[in-house]
């Protein structure tokens, strides 16, 4: 489309006279208002950014270059190798987990929202005087670890290494910066291996070599 500027209409008739004034307030009006000339604009007009802001306030709708700034609202630093499905999961909850920090429940509720449903965390039973509120045989074992110790068990779906590699790294950095300050842990990533007969039947769903 080759219309002149509607922002002409609010001009001296003087400056309707030459093309250039039209053209030149074209690129202003695509800019600030929008308008509908079949060029595309990569950068959305003023008024449509104004009629979409909300957008850019909700983890699930805002542009992902905005992450960031929307993480940063809430004290979060979102590293870059995450996956875009994590940091968008995490921004809403992280509120809630602060309250929680330093907290096994809000480190198994973090670890969720990364590695997906597969993480467990299993504490040993803590220090305890027998005859007070355990009984030996009935509600309490003895040797069954030390104290403040717990162990941390991710399950991923796809049997891959490399995957593996990358998410137990950023695994125990979570778990360095959200568990308790006095405890400490093991860490276990299993992936998915190959069964015959099992998960896989050769030349049905499985090739050898």
């Amino acid at each position: 489309m080759n219309r002149k500027s509607s922002y002409l209409d609010y001009l001296p008739e003087i400056y309707r006279e030459t093309e250039f004034t039209g053209r030149f307030l074209k690129i202003f009006e695509k800019i600030l208002t929008g308008i509908d000339d079949g060029i595309v604009l990569e950068r959305p007009g003023i008024e449509q950014l104004l009629d979409n802001i909300s957008d850019y306030f909700d983890a699930a709708s805002t542009p992902f270059e905005f992450l960031e700034w929307l993480a940063s609202w809430v004290a979060l630093e979102l590293p870059e190798d995450w996956p875009e499905e994590v940091k968008r999961n995490l921004i809403p909850e992280i509120v809630q987990l602060y309250k929680k920090r330093g907290t096994l429940e809000g480190l198994e509720a973090f670890l969720k929202i990364y590695a997906g449903p597969g993480v467990t965390i299993n504490e040993w039973l803590r220090p305890f005087q027998i005859g007070d509120s355990s009984t030996i045989g009935e509600s309490t074992a003895l040797d069954g670890g030390p104290p403040d110790y717990f162990k941390v068990t991710v399950i991923l779906p796809e049997p891959d290494v490399d995957l593996k590699i990358k998410k137990e790294k950023a695994v125990r950095a979570i778990i360095d910066r959200e568990k308790p300050a006095h405890t400490y842990y093991d860490l276990e990533v299993i992936i998915p291996t190959l069964q015959i007969e099992v998960h896989s039947t050769i030349d049905v769903d499985t090739l050898l070599g």
